[in-house]
């Protein structure tokens, strides 16, 4: 179960466009911090642009390869070195910026950037201010997503203590085993569950049963929900249940294979 929180979290986590978003919006603020320094907007753009994927790189490199590498592990001595050791390299990285700007933006003259374009120390604040506030934002999302996740898998325990589906079928509450359920049918205004021994039907929606039901059971189609314990054989397009071979939906095609393990 550890091991599945943490690679659901870590799924979540990577999601690109949060990244994406949190990065053109640290380049817009710090090309409109030092804009309005300099009096400059585009030769601000440009410097940022510059120093951008150092601060990219220092920051990915401190959450994604310090921290959990070295930090979460304990290995404090470690991470303290490799910490100081990244930080010297950033600002040899920021000397290089610093110097193609001083030539190419400055016209080899700082004072044609700005008064903070030459501060090495303030542009390396800068760098690890936005590297902790990187750190900190992705620790708290991670921390809503675990805490998400978490509620996801006890809701999933609860399930799996009830060992049966309990329905309304002809205005009385029935209960069917789990292990009882071959596979459950969406018709046209009803559903139509198939078990070992009889079909029983009920007015309640699929999605509402899929709800329910606990995770060895697989929605395949939009009309077919199988139970995994079930299963003899499937393809790109039919599974058999028992004996009973159904289509697997267009839209549930690679959900059925993430399920099944298969790459």
């Amino acid at each position: 179960m550890h091991l599945q929180l943490e690679f659901r979290m870590i799924k979540k986590s990577s999601n690109p466009y949060y990244h994406i978003f949190y990065w053109i919006f640290v380049l817009l603020i710090l090309t409109l911090v030092f804009g309005l320094s300099w009096g400059n907007n585009i030769a601000a753009f440009f410097f940022i642009s510059m120093l951008l994927p150092i601060v990219l790189g220092t920051s990915y490199f401190f959450n994604y390869f310090l921290v959990p590498r070295y930090y979460l592990q304990k290995k404090y001595v470690r991470f303290g070195l490799y910490s100081f050791y990244t930080a010297i390299i950033s600002m040899y990285l920021e000397t290089i910026v610093l110097m193609f700007s001083f030539i190419y933006l400055g016209n080899f003259s700082f004072s044609n950037l700005g008064p903070n374009a030459s501060n090495t120390f303030l542009l390396a604040a800068l760098l690890y201010l936005m590297v902790f506030i990187g750190s900190f934002l992705l620790l708290s999302r991670q921390i809503r997503e675990k805490q998400q996740i978490i509620q996801e898998f006890m809701l999933e325990k609860e399930k799996m203590k009830q060992t049966y589906l309990e329905i309304i079928s002809n205005r009385k509450t029935s209960k069917i085993k789990y292990e009882d359920i071959i596979y459950i049918e969406s018709l046209s205004d009803y559903v139509n569950i198939h078990t070992s021994s009889e079909e029983i039907k009920t007015k309640e929606k699929i999605s509402n049963l899929e709800d329910r039901l606990p995770e060895n059971f697989l929605r395949i189609h939009r009309s077919f929900i199988i139970n995994k314990g079930r299963l003899k054989r499937f393809s790109y397009d039919h599974i058999l249940v028992d004996d009973i071979q159904l289509n697997i939906g267009r839209t549930y095609r690679k959900q059925v294979k993430e399920s099944l393990g298969v790459n």
